[in-house]
């Protein structure tokens, strides 16, 4: 088969899988998982053999026309270049983990076919976006992940969390989808095609006639799907949904469209210096902010939320400075880490009986109960802090050193601007994500107190999938100076001045986090922490919807406890109240948003019923006096119908007399 062939194949099995696990989940249960696991393998090994035919060579293009419109041709296309080829690469090896990973987590669920068939869905409109070279198909897999992502995490609707949840992240971004929408029209009207290479083609040879207001329009919808500031605040309520979904998401799928979509369309913002300043100060926002919030959170999976916030905010800030390359390399190697991290979260949840840290802190000897996440989680987590050699060092060099090298002039994509703002905002968030990292390590692995209750040995689905991903997540970046034809022909190792400094205030936001928590730790013992909600026979995705139950009960929020032991709150001192509530940015939506389009559906629904319905029902009650009138005129008495007749007879015969008299006197 040619290389496009199997690259159509590799989006089509999984939505293929998807409909058939619909359509046989009830009558044929037994057929399901293996209808979520098989294609989704099959088109991850496709994938990596367009890659491998690929190359890293030029591009390899393929079109159809769709449908004609009149105006701007919409086209079945595809564009594979080295990001795409790499990009499928890692959706479909992350897809199929989680896939092999649920099996397992939801074994009893009764909902699983409707969920596994909304995963494959999900892999596939990813895929769609990936391999898509032409916008408008590109929009319709970007629109089902918006749509899959609402089922998903609302998976629990039975929790309210799960529900508001759902609702939020559908309806921000969609929000961010309506200006994302409008800027695609403008693009397609300013360069007369719809097709990525021809609207390439055409911004190189000066054809852009509006690029800020565009750039501006598809930022927004760039900054809802991927969760940067401000459009960010329904990435850690997502955590609601199954924790194989958070991995989804989070690592290889909704969140990463929006930086990918930037990486395919960079000519486009590049043509506007005030979009890349835009973008690098909507960077620098969303990486600060993330790791103060991430250092001052409970929930084990809200860290991690706020982790990929920042770290999404890092891919950001690369290509504000103008180089995809690096944006790719830590998409793809932050995809890897980040599975692994949530994944195991997922095996410690299960076996804690909580998500709470404060809680985990508690408890003697998780690590011992867990040793496959143990080991896992503590190299993503070195991977997260860009601790060398591991993948996360190189890719987050590759961006710092792009950084660097706009803001001293090198490079001249970006306004040096944008450069001194990624670098500067890149090296505090270092420091931040060095002891948000350790924080958690600490408090779930080195907790002192009680036993950690028995599970017993956790499934072999769950525990392998994070070993197959720690692969990577070790080995990619040593790759980085092999594979620079992927990425543009671009370099991509780090140098020698950002390594020692990145990688010295990495080591110093580490070290103080320890020393804090060496402080702290003796308080544990004095505050004991409940929230556990345990169950050794339990089905993992059982413990997960109690624990955040629990977790809300016992604390009255999912984000925070009061618990003094806690070394991010002797860290933040007065700013922890601030940042374990997202700095209330979801308190400024509610006044500014929320409460004012309430207030004006109570106006309307008031204006409906009391003024609208006023005049409609006071209609029909004239017609029903006018009836009523009527009919008691209609009495059946044949005597009164010929009073009535003849009476009427009598008053028209003198009103016409009476007519005739005064007419002849005039």
């Amino acid at each position: 088969m040619t290389t496009t062939t199997l690259a159509a194949l590799v989006p089509l099995l999984p939505f293929l899988g998807a409909v058939a696990g619909l359509a046989v989940g009830r009558t044929a249960p037994g057929f399901v998982r293996p209808l979520a696991l098989l294609p989704t393998l099959t088109a991850t090994a496709l994938a990596v053999i367009v890659a491998l035919r690929q190359g890293g060579g030029r591009a390899i293009d393929a079109a159809t026309q769709l449908t004609p419109t009149g105006s701007v041709p919409i086209d079945l296309a595809l564009h594979l270049d080295g990001f795409a080829v790499l990009v499928a690469v890692l959706v479909g090896l992350v897809a199929t983990c989680v896939q092999l990973y649920s099996t397992a987590y939801l074994r009893n669920d009764a909902r699983y076919p409707s969920y596994a068939a909304l995963v494959s869905l999900f892999t596939a409109a990813m895929l769609l976006v990936v391999y898509s070279g032409d916008l408008m198909v590109l929009l319709v897999g970007w629109e089902i992940m918006g749509i899959c992502s609402y089922f998903l995490v609302g998976h629990y609707w039975e929790t309210p969390e799960a529900r508001a949840a759902s609702l939020k992240a559908f309806l921000v971004t969609k929000l961010g989808d309506v200006p994302f929408l409008i800027g695609l029209f403008a693009l397609a009207a300013d360069t007369g095609s719809f097709r990525i290479t021809e609207i390439l083609a055409a911004v190189s040879s000066g054809g852009l006639d509006h690029p800020t207001l565009i750039a501006l329009l598809l930022l927004a919808g760039v900054a809802g799907k991927s969760a940067q500031f401000p459009l960010h605040t329904w990435l850690p309520d997502a955590m609601a949904g199954p924790t194989p979904v958070s991995a989804l998401i989070h690592a290889a799928t909704m969140v990463a469209a929006g930086v990918y979509f930037v990486a395919r369309l960079l000519p486009v913002f590049a043509a506007s210096g005030a979009a890349l300043v835009v973008l690098a100060v909507m960077a620098a926002v969303t990486m600060t902010g993330s790791g103060l919030a991430a250092l001052a959170q409970d929930d084990i999976k809200r860290v991690l939320a706020y982790s990929t916030i920042g770290q999404l905010g890092y891919m950001s800030g690369a290509l504000a400075v103008g180089d995809r390359g690096a944006a790719v390399f830590h998409l793809i190697s932050h995809g890897a880490f980040k599975a692994v991290l949530f994944l195991a979260a997922g095996v410690v949840i299960h076996a804690a009986g909580t998500n709470s840290l404060a809680a985990m802190s508690r408890m003697n000897g998780l690590a011992r109960r867990v040793p496959d996440a143990y080991w896992t989680m503590t190299v993503a987590l070195l991977a997260l802090a860009a601790i060398p050699p591991f993948a996360g060092f190189f890719s987050k060099e590759a961006v710092l050193v792009a950084a660097e090298h706009t803001a001293l002039g090198d490079r001249t994509v970006a306004p040096a601007a944008a450069g001194w703002t990624i670098l500067v905002a890149g090296l505090l968030a270092a420091v931040l994500t060095a002891a948000y990292a350790a924080r958690l390590w600490l408090l779930a692995f080195r907790g002192r107190g009680a036993e950690a209750p028995e599970h017993g040995k956790q499934p072999l689905a769950m525990t392998s999938v994070l070993w197959v991903l720690a692969v990577p997540t070790i080995g990619f970046g040593l790759t980085a100076g092999a594979i620079g034809d992927w990425f543009d022909g671009h370099g991509l190792t780090p140098t020698l001045t950002t390594a020692v400094l990145s990688t010295g205030v990495t080591l110093v936001g580490g070290l103080v986090t320890y020393a804090a928590w060496r402080h702290t730790t003796a308080l544990a013992a004095r505050t004991p922490i409940g929230a556990v909600a345990a169950h050794p026979d339990a089905d993992p995705a059982l413990v997960e919807a109690e624990a955040m139950t629990s977790h809300t009960a016992a604390y009255g929020t999912i984000a925070d406890a009061p618990d003094p032991a806690d070394p991010g709150r002797l860290l933040l001192g007065p700013l922890h109240r601030h940042a374990v509530t997202g700095f209330h940015l979801d308190a400024l939506y509610t006044a500014l948003f929320v409460r004012p389009v309430q207030a004006a559906a109570r106006l309307v629904r008031f204006l409906d019923r009391e003024v609208v319905d006023t005049y409609v029902n006071g209609s029909g009650a004239v017609t029903r006096l006018l009836g009523n009138a009527v009919r008691r005129a209609q009495t059946g008495n044949v005597q009164t119908y010929v009073s009535a007749l003849l009476a009427g007879s009598l008053v028209l015969a003198i009103a016409a007399v009476v007519f005739a008299n005064v007419n002849a006197g005039s």
